[in-house]
């Protein structure tokens, strides 16, 4: 089980700094076209070359791990390449972290550890052939369930003539790309289950093949969301729907099951649970330390509000009023005036 987690965490690390690689690379290139100048100046560059090369092996590593563990397990371990994305970041791209996202990177550790501790092999369980359309009508569903609520809510945003996308929106879109990504693991698991108990050894590239093309449209849909909304909202719920569709269509679909110990079963829930807090910290951490320095800011500044009325205050206490100067003034001369006229 801690060599499949090791490979997983190993390919998720490869996949997310072969994109970063990628990116840093097509800062002086043109945009990737069919072109043969195109192409070989791609080719021609090593940064670019070498992200590219990384993405492959991380995406060959993940392969092998998924035949290796189920994708309860291998799942939600993925979740931890924002967390190691964001330590390549802070030493390669010398970019600054703050305490959220350190804080997320050990919520992410601590669950993998947990995922790791808890996790056991299962039995191989007998599958049909006729789950792949089965999970494909699923998803077909709920697609063109979300892709409505997605169509009203354009309606609606035309009809205010709002330019900005709503909230709703972005949600949908990252759940679309997660629930993609979920299933990409979850397909190219039951390929290498159909290998294993002896179906025709067609079906296991085909399932990759699918694979692939989940990938590649999750992508889509995320780089769609990305582009007009949020990048918090869209990457966090692609996580979230990432990790809960592998899980959950990885019990359904191919009969995994939650380990038969307590201490098990409890370790692999709190894992999970670790895992899906530390990503939402990494995704939004910028966010939620501005937040919590305005909210700091604000309570100084009514902190010091409250302070300076109460100054203004008790000063206003201590001074004399002029009527209270004049009346006592008065009473002096009257005081002096009755005791000449005694005298």
């Amino acid at each position: 089980m801690w060599e499949s987690i090791l490979l997983t965490v190993a390919a998720t690390a490869g996949n997310n700094i072969g994109k970063i690689l990628q990116k840093k690379g097509t800062i002086i290139l043109p945009p990737l076209s069919f072109k043969l100048k195109v192409i070989r100046s791609y080719a021609s560059n090593r940064t670019w070359v070498i992200g590219f090369l990384v993405d492959i092996f991380g995406a060959l590593l993940m392969l092998r791990a998924l035949s290796l563990a189920p994708v309860s397990v291998i799942q939600p371990v993925s979740g931890c390449g924002l967390a190691i994305l964001s330590i390549f970041s802070h030493f390669y791209l010398k970019e600054v972290m703050n305490a959220v996202d350190w804080v997320g990177i050990t919520l992410a550790g601590f669950g993998t550890i947990g995922v790791g501790a808890g996790g056991e092999k299962h039995e191989v369980v007998a599958l049909s052939i006729f789950r792949i359309p089965a999970l494909a009508f699923v998803v077909f569903i709920l697609f063109i369930l979300l892709n409505g609520w997605v169509r009203i809510c354009k309606s609606q945003r035309r009809e205010q003539e709002m330019m900005e996308y709503d909230v709703v929106e972005e949600i949908i879109y990252g759940l679309e790309s997660g629930i993609l990504f979920g299933m990409s693991s979850v397909i190219s698991k039951m390929g290498f289950l159909f290998l294993d108990q002896g179906f025709p050894k067609l079906l296991a590239p085909l399932c990759i093949l699918i694979s692939v093309c989940c990938s590649g449209t999750g992508f889509y849909y995320q780089t769609r969301g990305l582009k007009h909304g949020r990048a918090i909202v869209v990457s966090t719920c692609a996580a979230v729907a990432s990790i809960l569709t592998g899980v959950l269509a990885g019990m359904f679909a191919l009969g995994e099951r939650l380990p038969s110990e307590p201490k098990a079963r409890l370790a692999l829930l709190l894992g999970w649970l670790l895992i899906i807090v530390g990503v939402i910290l990494l995704v939004g951490s910028t966010r939620l330390v501005r937040f919590l320095s305005c909210s700091s800011r604000q309570r100084r500044s009514n902190v010091d509000k409250n302070f300076g009325l109460r100054r203004t205050t008790s000063s206003r206490v201590r001074e004399p009023s002029p009527s209270a100067i004049i009346q006592a003034a008065t009473l002096n001369h009257l005081l002096s005036s009755s005791s000449k006229e005694k005298a």
